[in-house]
């Protein structure tokens, strides 16, 4: 049964919290974490791309010479893609990068994300976190005092503030999220995953379903 330990707001051990091991004690598949991922991934791509081909561009609407007699090689329009300024072979058109992938898979790799992060001790779950204030340099100072070196980090809480987004917008390595939003990409992009542990205990629920 895996376990991970507790600790309080100054980064004391406080327990410990046997989770599930139907949820976190899974079979990490690195082939299903690697679909997950590169379907987030292309999820975010816009598909706005787009060139002009010979047909899109402008002008070239006569035979610039004759066929036969100048010596020169045979051209139908200046806006052929072997001229300067014609349209692109082959470009690139407006598409879709979606990727289908079964919500049980989906769900199977969000227990493998973060069994991966309990397996290679990068997960810590502290009771609650509580600012004084809804300040940067208090949020900075409280995972500081969690023992955490100031790395990118992802903050998983039960219910996002307006307070906490404010504090924790301006660093960059910090990424705050509930756990109905988190990702498999963020868990395993972060080498640091801090839980709430009404939270993980959320999610855990969440995912035994």
């Amino acid at each position: 049964m895996p376990q991970v330990r507790v600790i309080d707001q100054n980064g004391k051990q406080t327990g410990t919290l046997e989770l599930k091991p139907e949820v976190f004690g899974v079979e990490i598949r690195v082939p299903l974490l690697h679909q997950a991922v590169t379907r987030e991934l292309a999820d975010r791509r816009a598909g706005t791309h787009d060139t002009k081909g010979r047909s899109e561009v402008s002008g070239g609407g006569r035979k610039p010479w004759r066929q036969k007699g100048t010596g020169r090689a045979r051209q139908g329009s200046i806006r052929a893609v072997q001229w300067k300024g014609g349209g692109k072979p082959f470009g690139p058109t407006p598409r879709s990068y979606e990727q289908d992938m079964p919500r049980r898979a989906r769900r199977e790799a969000l227990r493998a994300a973060v069994a991966a992060k309990i397996a290679a001790g990068e997960l810590t779950v502290i009771e609650r976190l509580e600012l004084p204030e809804p300040k940067t340099k208090a949020l900075a100072r409280r995972i500081a005092g969690l023992g955490l070196a100031p790395s990118p980090t992802l903050m998983v809480v039960s219910e996002l503030g307006e307070g906490l987004a404010r504090a924790a917008r301006n660093l960059p390595w910090m990424t705050v999220e509930t756990p109905s939003h988190a990702s498999v990409y963020q868990y395993l992009r972060h080498p640091q995953v801090v839980f709430e542990r009404a939270a993980l205990l959320s999610l855990q629920e969440a995912l035994s379903k």
